[in-house]
């Protein structure tokens, strides 16, 4: 941590425990060796398992989830950004410990869920991805370093698809919809899915009206988010939240997006973007999206998603959590303050997510 390319969960656990340390807190990050952070470093692997194909997965990540446990007495709370496999120590441990669920990959996790829901606390990232079945602690948005992002004027003439290249995330349909805007596409991110990346997306790579960059870095993602006139966000799936969504509203460009999943608590109509059901209310948008303020566009990002505000956020739950926990087992809450959080970062490798 941070990735250095695609990683939404290791980005939000990095920008977590840096925050953290900025205000003061002793932080322990259990993440890979080749990890960038001003917290306490704990490795079990070298690097993520899809960088090094030495690193047995299965193998790391049981060492990675216990060293943290192990050491759990040492810690006031737990910040588990590691999906569900961490909870199944939670009963095993008096550490409190509090899981930001990152969407739900498949129905087939919420078993694992459900076991610990009266043990662990869980946040969920948007309240459009809140599970009827669990209890949750709070809603925490996702938070960026606008300050990395470069406010753009959208002049590059042409529309952006950043992410990965799945038809979850409506690749062909951005296609579509800057065909018949009659503007050029850049289409950049990792492939998720060969097959509809040859059948859909390559055959209309021509370089000039659509152009495929690849996986970009943060300084390319920065230059090409500033350029579009647009960020086209189509999705065909309820995204839990969507990180690219207001990385392009820090950088002032506006997104068109389908309202589903969390978009809706995400994009502003007629202010940092707008929210269309079809491929012609898309091509609409286009239109208009060119007229917005991109300095409006860029000042409500910052005010509703900069790190520091989704940082604070956890600190205030993980207060109250270790206070409660105090109040529950009779003890004093030292300084009345997160002396100590366990940082369980992301996960041990760049994996699949639906971010």
């Amino acid at each position: 941590m941070p990735p250095r390319g695609y990683g939404p969960w290791e980005q939000v656990a990095s920008t977590l425990a840096e925050g953290l340390v900025a205000r003061g807190h002793d932080v322990t990050l259990f993440a890979t060796a080749d990890s960038l952070t001003t917290a306490h470093l704990h490795a079990e692997a070298p690097a993520g398992y899809e960088e090094d194909p030495t690193v047995d997965a299965k193998v790391c990540e049981a060492l990675h989830i216990a060293a943290c446990f192990e050491r759990a007495g040492q810690f006031d709370v737990i910040s588990n950004q590691f999906d569900f496999l961490p909870l199944v120590f939670s009963r095993l441990v008096s550490t409190p410990v509090v899981t930001t669920v990152h969407g739900f990959s498949s129905e087939r996790i919420l078993p694992v869920y459900r076991a610990y829901d009266d043990v662990t606390h869980h946040v969920a990232i948007s309240d459009a991805d809140r599970h009827p079945d669990l209890t949750y602690a709070a809603t925490i948005h996702h938070g960026i370093d606008v300050d990395a992002f470069s406010p753009g004027a959208g002049d590059g003439g042409y529309l952006l698809f950043l992410g990965r290249i799945h038809p979850d995330k409506g690749t062909a349909t951005a296609i579509e919809v800057a065909r018949r805007a009659g503007l050029p596409l850049v289409v950049a991110g990792v492939v998720h899915d060969e097959v509809y990346h040859r059948r859909e997306v390559l055959p209309h790579v021509d370089g000039d009206r659509v152009r495929y960059v690849g996986p970009v870095g943060p300084a390319q993602r920065d230059r090409l988010l500033g350029g579009a006139v647009a960020l086209l966000h189509l999705i065909d799936f309820d995204e839990p939240f969507g990180l690219s969504v207001v990385e392009s509203m820090a950088a002032g460009t506006p997104v068109i997006a389908y309202p589903r999943g969390s978009m809706a608590e995400l994009v502003t109509p007629g202010l940092t973007g707008f929210l269309v059901d079809d491929v012609p209310g898309a091509v609409t948008a286009v239109a208009a999206a060119a007229g917005l303020d991109r300095t409006a566009c860029r000042r409500e990002a910052r005010a509703r998603f900069a790190a520091g505000r989704m940082v604070a956020d956890y600190e205030q739950l993980f207060a109250r959590v270790v206070e409660e926990h105090a109040a529950r087992m009779g003890h004093d809450v030292p300084g009345r303050r997160v002396g100590r959080a366990g940082t369980v970062g992301g996960r041990v490798s760049e994996r699949l997510s639906e971010q």
